[in-house]
């Protein structure tokens, strides 16, 4: 196998069940870093006034969930879905980028997000907007010269077949 193809990204397909996948595994862990949050504070409910210190713990519990396993080259539903992530020149990434990539990847749910602070959207209309943007932001790769995901390249990582 050439050095070229080495470095192809997979398809896009095999991208966003690796990403719908870790969705998934994400909210299990979401749930279980709250709940020790919740006890550990003593938060009784959502509408809590330190509810912005539980959503920082869990960015900073996804933070070291994805930087950890990154910089190891495979979360769980990347080694299922056969995907590595690599640097630009296909070796493995230090912590520090996984880092950056993390916080790239927030544009994921950069409109999303926008959508909910206005408040002028009911649950459905926000899902639509998160299904769009998600779609829109998964099909801009088609314009990168690689194929890779915008985040990515802005990173300097790549998403790779694991083999």
């Amino acid at each position: 196998m050439t050095a070229a193809a080495s470095l192809a990204a997979p398809s896009l397909r095999r991208r966003m069940a690796s990403w719908l996948y870790e969705a998934f595994l994400l909210f299990a862990i979401g749930l279980i870093a709250a709940l020790v949050f919740s006890v550990a504070v003593d938060m009784r409910n959502a509408m809590d006034a330190r509810r912005w210190l539980l959503q920082g713990f869990l960015v900073l519990v996804f933070g070291v969930y994805f930087s950890y396993l990154w910089s190891k080259g495979q979360t769980l539903p990347m080694k299922t879905w056969r995907i590595a992530i690599v640097d630009r020149h296909g070796r493995r990434i230090t912590q520090g980028r996984a880092l950056l990539r993390y916080v790239y990847c927030s544009m994921w749910f950069a409109a999303p997000l926008a959508a909910y602070a206005a408040g002028r959207f009911n649950l459905r209309e926000l899902a639509v907007v998160a299904a769009g943007w998600v779609a829109f932001w998964a099909l801009l790769s088609r314009f990168h010269p690689q194929r890779q995901f915008w985040h990515d390249a802005w990173a300097g990582t790549r998403l790779v077949d694991a083999g």
